[in-house]
């Protein structure tokens, strides 16, 4: 028979994988952002365009840590490549791989546990 103590350690591992799961969300979700915004910068993309424009807001968010690590390289007119968000991608592909690496150790935890899912 369960009961609320040896139900309280898959509580806990659900929760977390839960937790886990939203924040690796959020990283993939950065990472779609950085990928659209480099290119968007690369190409000399028009700011005042709808969607360059929440790209450009979006980014700002996600580049919040990350903003004047690097110079921006101008390339020809509006285009330039912004190294730091080269890094950014870096950094979030890591914590992606990482947070990954949690939720499957997690779930393995669970099953180990005798809960499936």
């Amino acid at each position: 028979m369960e009961t609320a103590t040896t139900m309280a350690p898959v509580a806990v591992a659900r929760v977390a994988r839960a937790l886990t799961y939203l924040v690796y969300t959020f990283v993939v979700v950065a990472m779609v952002l950085l990928l659209l915004g480099f290119f968007l910068l690369s190409f000399g993309a028009n700011p005042d365009a709808p969607f360059a424009e929440w790209v450009y807001r979006s980014l700002t968010r996600v580049m919040a840590p990350f903003r004047g690590l690097f110079e921006p390289v101008p390339l020809d007119g509006r285009s330039v490549v912004d190294v730091s968000i080269l890094f950014a991608m870096i950094v979030y592909g890591l914590a992606a791989l990482v947070l990954r690496a949690l939720i499957g150790w997690l779930t393995d935890r669970i099953a180990e546990m005798g809960y499936a899912r």
